[in-house]
């Protein structure tokens, strides 16, 4: 890899990936906040429902506006503002006025701040990455991600219980100072021809984006599938914290265990999908790492009775999740062409991710209000108790067990339904 050649790229890619390391420990520290003070999943997940909302909603219009904008002031003018909600919800917590719907409304101005940001951002990494270089800088962003899923817990954990919710906030506004000022100094980011498509209503311009997914059955199969493993994994993401902070043999720290193992995990294979070679099939390989993952985490976090055999699953159902997500990202990017992307990727988002709101509420209703209510109505000696335990969170892990079954059949599912679609490097639409 040429670093001269790359060297734009990866200063927007690292300092980017700084300051969501930022982000990312604020959130986990406001989840810690809000589910210690609540003990209540749903109010949890509600966090997660409420950024997402913006994002599943308005993506489809944000692409088309990100085809014809600036990219970099979209990207500079979208991370300002969210770091002022942030600012908001630190002078909250020193006026001890911070409440649920104070985060709810924060992370819902936020999900729209990235719904127009996350387009823009990824047409800018294109048009800074030469063609040749798709699969190893995904490897790269896979890797950024894998580590800041290491690094979150610990040190949100260990800032939250040390020095509470606030030395959290402060260092996230730092790394957002530092990518902010490196974007707008120090990296320009080239632009495409838009004279055509700022003559378009929007409404046209992001129908476009529709009309090429459905010309391209197989990217258009791709995304729903994701669609569908994305409410499988939401429904999980709202699950484990209520499973691991409340078993007896759980809490904080093991949360935090568990998710570094899944850092771990996806730090070695974003090594893996940096280094591999190009496969010869990049659908079959999508394929074959979502079915592992969909048959190992979820069965083990509901059967396992130890923070090890915990986080064995982490392990198994993360591992080939940055291999899966750098051959997709090859395919996208190779084939969508350069002035749809914007419009593509947004229709992508709102296809693919309009799942995970769904998945994070109805993972919050179904441990509050149908799971655990069963399990604690159990009998001591009964056959769910003896395979989930009989105190709090065996609900959650009887939920992890049915959604294990729901993951493995979507898989069978799609992969049966990609078979018949064939894609090779050369192919751009």
């Amino acid at each position: 890899m040429k670093i001269k050649q790359l060297k734009p790229y990866l200063m927007l890619w690292s300092t980017q990936a700084l300051s969501a390391l930022g982000s990312g420990m604020t959130s986990y520290a406001l989840i810690l906040w809000l589910y210690l003070r609540s003990g209540s999943a749903l109010k949890t997940a509600l966090l997660s429902v409420s950024s997402y909302a913006p994002y599943v909603i308005m993506s489809i219009f944000a692409g088309a506006l990100s085809d014809r904008w600036n990219k970099k002031r979209t990207m500079l003018v979208c991370d300002l503002l969210a770091a002022l909600g942030t600012v908001i919800v630190f002078l909250l917590i020193k006026a001890d006025a911070l409440s649920a719907w104070h985060l709810y409304a924060l992370n819902a101005f936020n999900g729209l701040m990235n719904t127009i940001q996350q387009p823009a951002s990824e047409v800018a990494a294109t048009l800074l990455i030469p063609k040749g270089y798709y699969q190893k800088t995904s490897g790269l962003r896979s890797f950024s991600q894998s580590l800041n899923s290491i690094l979150t817990p610990i040190l949100a954990t260990a800032l939250f219980a040390f020095a509470g919710i606030d030395l959290v906030i402060v260092i996230d506004l730092v790394t957002f100072a530092i990518a902010f000022a490196t974007l707008l100094l120090f990296i320009r980011i080239p632009e495409s021809d838009v004279s055509k498509q700022e003559k378009e209503k929007l409404l046209t311009a992001a129908g476009k984006g529709i009309v090429w997914l459905r010309e391209n059955p197989l990217i258009l199969t791709l995304i729903l599938y994701l669609a569908c493993i994305n409410l499988v994994a939401s429904v999980y993401n709202a699950t484990l914290p209520a499973m691991l902070l409340s078993k007896p043999n759980g809490g904080e720290t093991v949360l935090g265990i568990v998710n570094t193992c899944v850092g771990i995990a996806t730090l070695a294979g974003s090594v893996l999908a940096t280094f591999l070679p190009v496969p010869k099939n990049r659908v079959k390989v999508i394929s074959f790492t979502l079915l592992v993952a969909m048959s190992s985490e979820n069965f083990l976090l509901a059967f396992g009775k130890t923070p090890f055999v915990w986080c064995i699953g982490a392990i198994l159902g993360w591992l080939f999740i940055p291999l899966m997500n750098a051959n997709l990202d090859v395919i996208f990017r190779s084939s969508i062409p350069i002035d749809m992307q914007g419009r593509v990727y947004s229709c992508r988002n709102t296809l693919q991710f309009f799942t995970i709101p769904i998945g994070f509420l109805l993972g919050g209703l179904f441990v509050d209000k149908v799971f655990e209510p069963l399990m604690a109505a159990q009998p001591a000696h009964s056959l769910l108790v003896s395979l989930f335990g009989e105190n709090k969170g065996s609900g959650a892990a009887m939920l992890f067990f049915i959604i294990g079954i729901v993951g493995v059949l979507v898989c069978l599912i799609f992969n049966l339904k990609l078979q018949k679609y064939k894609w090779s490097e050369k192919t751009v639409s």
